[in-house]
């Protein structure tokens, strides 16, 4: 075995994607994949959807990547990197929407979709504020089969993408809150886990799930004080043991919520809807009731929000005062750490590529998988998302449906 195979074997095993005699089957098969990754221009997103290890991986597989000048250059992955890899680098950003698969880690843009060709496969978020009937009639025009990665399924009917990305989130929203409390964001100068003598801050959590509890977690390592509430007892349970130690937590109840975020100094919205649009879990009135110079971080920002309050805002300008309360909604927090999210990203897509592959292609692998099913959200001009179709009161097609009727 010459070294460079002796690498790609070694990445493969690095990333768990297939065995060496699977690879080498996979690389004699016909219809190979053209996965397209062009630069983010939108959001202030940093992040990269394949990292160069896992694009070595596709192209010694004889895949054929096709990556916009710079695309990964703000989260240390410069084009050399991807060149070595076997990637192919262009400036030219309408041959990149050529392939009949692209990845982005933000929506894209009505300009983007219209360098699309018609159907083939986007795959990318949704962040619910942006997005519009525009934006969706677009996509059903082309007939892009469009796949979100907070849609998602594992085989566990677990949300793989929403997971790795709120472990991030949920870590970083405290720090981002510990930030905005100093005067230095002219914050009220508080320190998050006080000193001896001085009581900590107080931070209430909205929300039991992966934000929740990584948001807890760092709370605590902090020293602050901390009050969960979710409507779900079972992942309260959950919480506390995973952070090993009994905190205020109760179910949603609006006199105990209202009560306790008249005195908190960091709130976090984490709740995440399996739906589409999340509920607004706290009205005008309770952040009305707050302390001047709280802080507020709608992590659910980019599924609508859970502040009635809450108005999406971006890395460049993350913040706004309402209520005389700072309010932080970002809809992509895990860009501040966009390498780490990066590398999160990759590990997660490319098995899914390589399966598609597997399978016959991403639209054959689609009606196999169900939990790639479940992120479809236009298929073939249809709209096959019942949230969203509620949402803007657009016709809803249900995927299995098509796929019997063969529409």
């Amino acid at each position: 075995m010459s070294n460079k195979e002796r690498k790609h074997t070694g990445i493969t095993e690095k990333l768990g994607l297939m065995p060496k005699e699977q690879s080498l089957m996979v690389a004699q098969r016909e219809g190979k994949l053209f996965i397209g990754i062009p630069k983010e221009r939108s959001f202030d997103e940093n992040r990269i959807g394949l990292t160069p290890d896992a694009v070595e991986v596709l192209v010694a597989n004889g895949h054929r990547v096709l990556i916009e000048h710079d695309a990964g250059k703000i989260c240390g992955f410069f084009d050399h990197h991807y060149s070595e890899a076997g990637a192919e680098i262009t400036k030219n950003t309408e041959e990149v929407f050529k392939a009949n698969i692209v990845v982005k880690v933000a929506p894209p843009t009505l300009f983007e979709i219209e360098l699309m060709q018609p159907g083939h496969h986007l795959i990318s978020p949704i962040h619910m504020p942006s997005i519009s009937k525009e934006y969706l009639y677009a996509l059903m025009k082309k007939k892009i089969n469009a796949i979100a990665y907070e849609f998602m399924r594992d085989g566990s009917n677990y949300f793989p993408f929403v997971s790795a990305m709120s472990e991030i989130a949920g870590s970083s929203a405290i720090l981002i809150g510990a930030e905005l409390l100093s005067n230095v964001h002219n914050g009220r100068g508080l320190l998050l886990g006080g000193i001896s003598g001085v009581p900590a801050a107080k931070v209430v959590i909205i929300g039991a799930g992966v934000v929740g509890t990584f948001a807890a977690r760092a709370a605590l390592g902090l020293g602050a004080q901390i009050s969960v509430f979710d409507n779900d007892v079972h992942r309260l349970s959950q919480l506390q043991n995973n952070v090993g130690q009994r905190v205020f937590n109760s179910v949603i109840t609006p006199e105990i919520l209202k009560r306790e975020l008249s005195s908190a100094d960091l709130v976090i919205g984490a709740i995440h809807s399996v739906k589409g649009r999340t509920p607004v879990i706290v009205s005008e009135e309770m952040v009305a009731s707050m302390k001047s110079g709280a802080v507020i971080i709608d992590v659910s920002i980019d599924q609508g929000g859970c502040f009635e309050t809450s108005d999406m805002t971006t890395l460049k300008n993350p913040t706004f005062v309402k209520h005389e309360v700072i309010h932080y909604c970002v809809p992509n927090i895990p860009s501040r750490v966009a390498q780490t999210a990066s590398f999160a990203f990759s590990h997660l897509l490319s098995p899914i590529l390589f399966k598609a592959y597997e399978n016959g292609g991403i639209e054959n692998f689609i009606r196999m998988d169900r939990g790639l099913c479940k992120g479809v959200y236009t298929f073939n001009g249809h709209l096959t998302h019942k949230g969203l179709s509620q949402i803007f009161e657009i016709k809803y097609t249900d995927l299995d449906l098509i796929f019997s009727a063969g529409l």
